[in-house]
Order: C-alpha cells, then structure tokens, then sequence
C-alpha cells in the first residue's frame, strides 16, 4: 500500500518537475513572440525615468496600463544593477515562474491533503489542453508558458493562485485569527494583480468570489469582504501611472483582437473534457464546490462575451479551464470508485497534450538535434532587431511598419506609430494612417517628407523589396528576411 502510494505521488513529483525546469531553461533561452517588445519597451523607458516616463511605444507624454506595478520593480531592478532589458526580463520570469508554481501548490493544498495532488495539478494546468497549438498570455499551456513566461500575466497569476489560497484561509478562520488587516492586505493584493495584468485580475476576481461563495460564510466575512474591496478600490484609485477605472471604456478597441479566442475552441480544449466530468462528480458530491462555481462564472462571462460581441470577455477562459483543469487532477486522487480508470483516461490525456506541445523543446534543444517529428511541431520564435542597435540609439524615432514596430522598442527606441492597440493614445489613428500614407507605393516625396519632419523620423525600416521610400533616405544595414535599415538623410 505504501508503495503504490510512494509511485503515485513520485511519478507525477518528477514529472511536474521536469516540466518546470523545462521552463527555467527556456528563460535562459527567452524566445520572442508576442508581446515581449512591449514588456522590454516599459521596463526600458521605467529605467531611464521611474517618474515620468511617457509612452512606452512612441515619443508621446502619455499614460500606459503597462506601467504596473510588478513593471516598476523590474524597472527599478534594471536602473540599480544596469543590467540588459533581457537579463532583467529573464530575472522577471524566473520570479513569475516560482510564483505560479508555488501559488498552485498552495491552492490545491486548500483543496486536497493528498501529497500527489500539487504535481498532478500543474501537469494538468500545462498539458491539459488539445490538439491545436495554442499561445496567448494567461492561458497556462506549455506552448503558451514557453512564449509568455516573462509576460506579466504569469506574475499575475501566480499571485492569484496565490490570493485563493489565502482567501480560502481568512474565510474558514476565527475573526482574531483573519481579522480586518488580513482583508485589507487580501484586498492590497487583488488591486496588484488588476494592475498587473487586468484580464488575470478578472479571474482572479472569478476565483476569489467562488471561495467567498463556496465557504457559504457568515455576516462577518462578508462585511470583512467589503472592506477588502474597499482597500483594493483605493489602490486601483491612487496609482499614478494610469487611470485604471479609464480602461473600462476600452472595450470596443479590443473585440477584433480577442475575436479568435472564441474561434475552434474543440481543438484548444477538448482534452479538458476530462475534468469537465470531473466537475460534474465534484457538483454531485457538493454543489458548493469552489472549483465548480468558479467553472460556472467563467462560463457565464465568457458565454456572455460571445453573444454580445464583447470579444475580449474571452479573456477569462482561463477561469473556465482551470477549474477543470485541477479538477481532473484531483478525482485521480480523492474518488475511490474506478479510480484506475480515472488514472488511465487521465494518463492518456496528459500524454496526448504533452504530444501536441512537444515542439516546446525546441526552445532549449536545437531544432537540428529534434527527431523529425518533433522538430515539426517546433515554431520559431521571431528574430529580433538587435540588427539595428549599433546606429539607432535610444530616444530615436524609426518609420516601421506594424510588424518591426512590435519589437524595435525594445531596444530604446520609439516608432511613429505603436504596434499594438494604445487606448491612452489620443492620436494614434492619425499616426497609424500617416505610417500607411509614408509606405503607399507611388507616394509623393512631398508628403513623405512632412511626415518624416511631424515625428523627428531619423530611421526607417522595411523589407528592400518593398520600400518604395524613394529619396532622402541611406542604406545603413541589412538584417534577416531582407529588411534594410534606412537612415533619413536631412
């Protein structure tokens, strides 16, 4: 008997392991995809000023919901040790990693005395997905991890794993124990993570309401509650980097980006059809659970989001999956009946979502050293513009188009237009259209001018091929996929 014991909670121990070393080692590696520029660009502008430090994409004075808090620390990290906007990312991710690891592991503990269940949550957390490839930030896949493990929305949701386990504490302790401080710091806390990463704070809001709810607690609780809210409420209120209450009119700028989460959901999620049954068992035993209410909030949201048009509501899948994701671990270990099957079927999912995110392992293996058709599954991360830096220096302003506009902050400088959404910037379809005017084929030299001299252009960056930026301009550097670097010649 102790010995089956000791296999099911080693097997999964090392497992669960292996996968975050896995992690580590793809930190040391950083692959760029995604929001990553963004990230490198706000952590550079906070190092050259932590007061006023102005649009992170463009040569603007304007506020960013990116210069949140855990943002300022790593700000304040790169101006003290003078490290590289990459070192202090990767120590970011490090930090992020170590706070979802330990967050999960003490939530589930709230949840499930038995040793194994930690493990077998994370493996479910990472594999538990489908069979079409999947990244975006805050969603928990290890495809999607390896691409956003530096991303704020993993610190972010570390600390609200870490949040319900404190919740689930304060609402089963005595007043003296969880008193009115314990709540205003859970409040504290709550404020950080929406500051954080605002689409982690709604799940974090979804998880924290369903231990509240599930505990079926007492006056008390509930007036303690209301103070925490009112502490969190404060925060969101004071924080002088942006207006965070601003962000709730940013709705319709945001829909056809987040259009494609609601796009072939089977093939993302089928595999957490698992622990949709296993909910299912946990609702039958009580229908208090905090993982199944927590499964049934975010349904109702993200449901509501589809048929409203609300595209963006999308966001809090993860307060979908997740419920279901531990869930699945869970059954393996609490419910006797047919446990042998719950461990076989679970066994097979996990092995067909590690299958599908196998390519992971290109992003610490060589893709050359892969077997086939591993390699196969492998997707490269984007190259970078470190090409650039040895002419263009910090502060300057480089014409790009949308896609070198992603990634060329990162290295200090601005472009005339942001490669992503910018809510707070009031101008931003105007310097989106005028990048469009500059690169149109058969532009007048005149109007290429004019812009060029509004935004201090001193670069430009396109593919050769495609420039058709005629006069004025100097060939100073080619980089990968035929892209030159142009510099304006006044």
């Amino acid at each position: 008997m102790r010995a089956a014991l000791r296999r099911t909670t080693v097997v999964p121990q090392v497992a669960a392991a292996l996968v975050v070393l896995l992690l580590l080692l793809v930190i040391v590696r950083l692959p760029w995809a995604g929001d990553l520029g963004m990230h490198a660009a706000t952590v550079e502008r906070l190092r050259h000023s932590l007061v006023d430090p102005g649009n992170p994409l463009v040569d603007a004075d304007t506020p960013s919901p990116y210069y949140s808090p855990w943002m300022l620390v790593l700000g304040c990290v790169a101006r003290l040790t003078g490290f590289s906007v990459f070192v202090v990312l990767r120590i970011g991710a490090a930090v992020g990693l170590a706070l979802l690891v330990s967050g999960v592991w003490r939530y589930v503990r709230t949840l499930s005395a038995h040793p194994a269940a930690p493990a077998l949550a994370v493996l479910c957390l990472v594999f538990l997905w489908g069979t079409s490839l999947f990244a975006w930030s805050g969603f928990l896949g290890l495809n999607s991890l390896a691409l956003t493990v530096s991303y704020p929305s993993v610190f972010a949701l570390g600390l609200a794993f870490h949040l319900w386990a404190w919740l689930a504490g304060a609402v089963r302790a005595a007043p003296v124990v969880a008193g009115w401080g314990v709540w205003a710091g859970l409040g504290g806390l709550w404020a950080v993570i929406l500051l954080c990463h605002q689409f982690s704070g709604v799940v974090a809001t979804l998880g924290a309401l369903a231990t509240v709810v599930a505990a079926r607690a007492g006056r008390g609780v509930w007036l303690r509650l209301a103070v925490g809210v009112l502490v969190g409420a404060g925060v969101l209120w004071a924080w002088p980097y942006y207006d965070f209450f601003a962000l709730f009119g940013a709705g319709a700028d945001l829909e056809s980006v987040h259009r494609g989460l609601y796009r072939g959901p089977a093939r993302r999620y089928w595999l957490v059809s698992v622990g949709v049954v296993a909910l299912a068992v946990r609702w039958w035993r009580d229908r208090w659970d905090p993982l199944v209410l927590l499964f049934a909030l975010g349904v109702l949201v993200v449901a509501l989001g589809g048929a409203s048009g609300h595209y963006s509501w999308g966001r809090a899948l993860p307060a979908v999956l997740i419920p279901a994701q531990i869930a699945a671990a869970l059954i393996v270990v609490e419910v006797r009946a047919w446990r042998a099957v719950w461990a076989g079927v679970l066994a097979g999912a996990l092995a067909v979502g590690a299958w599908t995110q196998a390519g992971a392992l290109g992003y610490v293996v060589p893709r050359a050293s892969l077997p086939g058709v591993v390699a196969a599954k492998y997707r490269a991360p984007w190259a970078g513009y470190h090409w650039v830096t040895p002419w263009v220096k910090y502060g300057d302003v480089v014409m790009a188009r949308t896609f070198p506009a992603r990634q060329i902050p990162a290295y200090g400088a601005y472009t005339v237009a942001p490669g992503y959404p910018d809510f707070f910037l009031p101008d931003e379809g105007r310097r989106v259209a005028d990048v469009r005017r500059y690169f149109a084929v058969g532009a007048p030299e005149g109007v290429r001018r004019s812009i060029v001299r509004a935004y201090g252009v001193r670069w430009v960056v396109d593919r050769g091929a495609e420039a058709g930026v005629g006069a004025g301009l100097r060939v100073v550097a080619r980089g990968p996929g035929g892209q030159v670097l142009y510099e304006v010649v006044r």
